[in-house]
């Protein structure tokens, strides 16, 4: 004989399994939701997506071919063995020097190669371990060749450089009493020194010995004395999780002491006619 109670308990029992196979069939659309606050480590592995800027015209540290669209550089090589130890895909979105910075604090991109970790951007982004040393150089017109920082420091001499960039806080700070005049790009730096409005121009000597193997008679590359270099690092978005940004630093060291690093950096200016042999005596990477 079923009794009232059984029939309450039957009841109850199918309710209790409709709840569950209701919050079950649920269950897989709350878990493709993405957590607003993921961090970008967790959010490369689950979508195995990692995005980086790259810029149209860096080379040799990106390059990219209007015709087929597909991206070279020493930068894309390491991003690419970056993105193969995550088990990620490479999306690369075109950016410019200027505008990677706001594209990482946007969430645009997870990664950028290539940024100087000046205290003005560390203010807003954070930045990997260095990837390369590069140090600061000048070119000079055809009939200047100065040695040092101090020859340079003379109001009769005229400096360009890209306004705002690592090269313009070098200049300022190292040659004050020259005559320094501050251009939109570096490329609009190079230009005056090539009219004779100016009888220098500042550049790392990576992008230094790009300029000259695409117009020879430009001048001559001068590494002044003392050596002053910077690096060139990686930068993230910043965010309360640091797990990225210390398996970025894990990664680069690991594999600068394999020499994957200098290798993708070697082969990659060859790609635009620079060799080892063309660094500068006392220059390291």
């Amino acid at each position: 004989m079923v009794t009232r109670r059984d029939v309450a308990s039957i009841v109850g029992l199918g309710v209790g399994l409709g709840a569950v196979t209701a919050a079950a069939l649920a269950a897989p659309a709350v878990a493709q939701t993405a957590d607003p606050n993921e961090s970008t480590f967790a959010r490369i592995r689950r979508t195995k997506k990692m995005r980086i800027g790259a810029v149209g015209g860096g080379a040799p540290y990106y390059m990219k071919d209007l015709a087929s669209g597909q991206w070279k550089g020493f930068y894309i090589d390491i991003a690419k063995g970056l993105a193969d130890d995550m088990e990620a895909e490479l999306d690369i979105t075109e950016t410019t020097w200027g505008n990677s910075v706001l594209d990482l604090q946007a969430n645009k991109i997870d990664i950028f190669f290539g940024l100087n970790p000046t205290p003005k951007r560390a203010l807003v982004v954070d930045f990997s371990v260095p990837v390369f040393n590069n140090a600061f150089a000048i070119l000079c017109k055809k009939d200047f060749k100065p040695k040092s920082w101090a020859e340079l420091n003379s109001p009769d001499i005229k400096i360009a450089v890209d306004q705002g960039s690592s090269h313009d806080q070098v200049v300022s700070r190292l040659t004050p009493k020259a005559q320094i005049t501050r251009l939109k790009t570096a490329d609009d730096a190079t230009a005056a020194l090539q009219t004779g409005r100016v009888d220098a121009q500042c550049l790392i000597t990576m992008l230094s010995l790009t300029v000259l193997k695409k117009n020879p008679s430009l001048g001559q590359l001068v590494v002044p004395t003392p050596i002053f270099a910077t690096t060139s690092n990686a930068g993230f978005r910043r965010e309360a999780d640091k797990t990225w940004r210390d398996y970025v630093n894990t990664w680069i060291d690991f594999n600068k002491g394999l020499g994957f690093i200098r290798n993708a950096i070697i082969t990659n200016m060859e790609l635009v006619g620079v060799t080892e042999a063309d660094i500068p005596p006392g220059v390291s990477l």
